[in-house]
C-alpha cells in the first residue's frame, strides 16, 4: 500500500452468522419491515389492474325482482354490478314508457312507500358530503330537501361524482315531487312510480381488504364520534380491554412468579407442582369458558380468569427454567461464605435472575394480549372485541381494521417501553454484554443525555478553554 493512503474500511457483511449489523442498516431494515407490508397493501388497494374484483357502491341499489337492497358501502362483483345496472335501466325505461302511454296509478300507501325507498337512495350522498350525519341520515324530511337542492342546483356533490344519468333522474323525480310543495309529507308523495337512481360505485378490492385511507378515516371517526344509545365509546372500550389484559396478567404474576422461582430453586417443590402444571398447560384455555361463566358469572371476572389461565401455567414453567439457568457457582460461593437457604434465595437467586425474569414477563405479557379477543367473547361480549365481532358480522371491515391495528400498536409500544426500561433498571447487563439499544431506548437515553454542541460551537468552547488554561499558566496557577 502506498504511503499516505488510508486503508479502505471493510464493509460489515449483513449475513454474518450471529454478528450484529451497523446502526444505519439496522434502522433501515427496521423501517422496511413496516414499510414493506404497507406498500404492498397500498399497491393492491390503489392500482386498479392488480386485483380489484369488486365494485363498492356509492349510491344504493334497488331492484324490483330482488328482496335484497344494497346500500352504499356494499360490494358487488364487477360482473353482477354491470348486470344490476342494466336491470335498473330497464326498470326505469319501463316507467318512462308507461308514462308516455298515459298509464296512471291510484293513490295508495304501498306506492308511496316504494317511492320513499327510492328517495332514501340519496342518504349516502348526503352523508358523504356532510349534509347529513348519523342522527339525520334517516330523516325523510332532510333527504327530501337534498332532492330539491340537487335538482335546482343549490347543492353540488363534491365527494360523490353523480353521473349525468343520475342527475337526469334527480331532476325528473323532483318535477313530480315538487308539485306537492317544498315541505315533505308522506301523504303528499306521488303514487305513480318514480325513477330509480342507477347504482354507482368504484372498483375496489373485496370488503375484507379496505384501502388504507378509508381505514384511517373510519377509525378516526369511530374514535371521536359518540355512538349514542348508551353505547360505549372507543376510549371506554379500550380501557375495559386493557383492564382485562393487565388484570389477568397481574394475578398470574402474583402467583406464578413466586411459584416459578420456588420450583426452579427447590427440587421438592418442583416435583410437587411442575408435573401437573406441565400437563394442564396443554388444555386449551377457551375450553374452560363455559365453566368460568358458571362460576364467576358473565361480566369481567371470567374474562380476567381466562387471561390468567392462558398465561399462568406457561409462566411458572418459564420462570422455573430461568431460575435453573442461574450460574451455580454464585450459589456455591454464597454457601462458602455461610449463607443459609433463606439468604441464598433472597440475596443470590432472586437478584441473579431479575434481568432474565423481567424479559420473561415482557414476553408473557405479549401472550396475554393474544388471549384478549377470546376472553372478551365469553359471557357478555364487551370491549374492543365486541366492536370487532359486531362490525365483522355486518362486513364493515373498514371499522374492524383500525381496532385490530390499535391493539397491535398498543402491545408493540408497551413492549418497546418495557425494553427501554430494562436498560434503565439493569444497566450492568448492557455494560457487560454490549447489547444494541432499541430505537425506543435510544429516544429515552437521548432525553437523559445532555445535547452535543454543534462543531463550530464546540471548537469555540475548546479555544476558550485553552486560552483560560494558558492564562492560568502565565500567572503561575498551572
Amino acid at each position: 500500500m502506498s504511503e499516505g493512503r488510508t486503508p479502505r474500511r471493510r464493509r460489515r457483511p449483513w449475513l454474518a452468522v450471529r454478528q450484529p449489523i451497523g446502526p444505519r442498516a439496522a434502522a433501515m431494515l427496521t423501517a422496511m419491515s413496516f414499510i414493506g407490508p404497507l406498500a404492498l397493501w397500498c399497491l393492491v388497494s390503489y392500482v386498479p389492474f392488480i386485483w380489484h374484483p369488486d365494485v363498492r357502491l356509492d349510491i344504493a341499489a334497488l331492484r324490483d325482482d330482488s328482496t335484497t337492497i344494497y346500500t352504499a358501502g356494499d360490494h358487488l362483483s364487477r360482473a353482477y354490478f354491470a348486470e344490476f345496472v342494466q336491470a335498473i335501466r330497464a326498470e326505469n325505461q319501463k316507467i318512462v314508457d308507461t308514462r308516455k302511454a298515459g298509464g296512471t296509478e291510484e293513490a295508495s300507501s304501498s306506492g308511496r312507500r316504494a317511492n320513499l325507498k327510492k328517495l332514501r337512495q340519496l342518504a349516502s350522498v348526503g352523508l358523504a358530503n356532510g349534509w347529513l350525519d348519523e342522527k339525520t341520515k334517516e330523516d325523510d324530511a332532510a333527504i327530501y330537501q337534498l332532492w330539491e337542492g340537487l335538482a335546482t342546483g343549490r347543492l353540488t356533490s363534491t365527494n360523490v361524482a353523480i353521473t349525468n344519468e343520475n342527475m337526469g333522474v334527480i331532476r325528473d323525480n323532483w318535477s313530480h315531487l315538487g308539485a306537492a310543495g317544498p315541505a315533505y309529507s308522506f301523504a303528499k308523495l306521488p303514487a305513480e312510480p318514480l325513477l330509480k337512481l342507477v347504482p354507482q360505485g368504484q372498483v375496489s378490492n373485496p370488503d375484507y381488504l379496505p384501502p388504507p385511507h378509508r381505514v384511517i378515516l373510519t377509525g378516526f371517526a369511530d374514535w371521536v364520534n359518540d355512538p349514542g344509545n348508551d353505547k360505549a365509546t372507543m376510549g371506554q372500550r379500550l380501557v375495559q380491554s386493557v383492564y382485562i389484559v393487565f388484570g389477568g396478567f397481574l394475578i398470574s404474576c402474583l402467583i406464578g412468579i413466586p411459584l416459578g422461582i420456588l420450583c426452579g430453586t427447590y427440587s421438592l417443590i418442583s416435583r410437587i407442582f411442575e408435573p401437573f402444571i406441565d400437563f394442564f398447560r396443554y388444555m386449551p384455555a377457551p375450553a374452560f369458558s363455559t365453566l368460568l361463566v358458571a362460576i364467576l358469572l358473565a361480566h369481567n371476572a371470567p374474562k380476567i380468569a381466562l387471561v390468567f389461565i392462558g398465561t399462568f401455567f406457561h409462566m411458572v414453567l418459564m420462570i422455573a427454567k430461568t431460575t435453573r439457568m442461574l450460574d451455580y457457582s454464585l450459589i456455591e460461593a454464597a454457601q462458602t461464605l455461610g449463607a443459609d437457604n433463606r439468604r441464598l434465595l433472597t440475596r443470590v437467586v432472586i437478584p441473579g435472575i431479575l434481568p432474565d425474569l423481567y424479559n420473561d414477563l415482557r414476553i408473557l405479557l405479549g401472550w396475554a394480549w393474544t388471549w384478549l379477543v377470546i376472553a372478551e367473547l365469553i359471557g357478555v361480549k364487551s370491549g374492543l372485541t365486541e366492536f370487532i365481532e359486531t362490525q365483522g358480522r355486518w362486513r364493515n371491515f373498514d371499522r374492524v381494521f383500525p381496532v385490530i391495528i390499535m391493539i397491535g400498536l398498543l402491545g408493540f409500544f408497551t413492549d418497546q417501553l418495557l425494553m427501554a426500561l430494562r436498560r434503565i433498571l439493569f444497566p450492568w447487563e448492557y455494560a457487560m454484554e454490549g447489547r444494541a439499544k432499541t430505537w425506543f431506548g435510544r429516544i429515552v437515553e437521548a432525553m437523559r443525555t445532555p445535547p452535543i454542541p454543534p462543531p463550530r460551537l464546540k471548537a469555540k468552547l475548546e479555544a476558550q478553554a485553552r486560552a483560560m488554561r494558558k492564562g492560568a499558566a502565565d500567572v503561575g496557577f498551572d
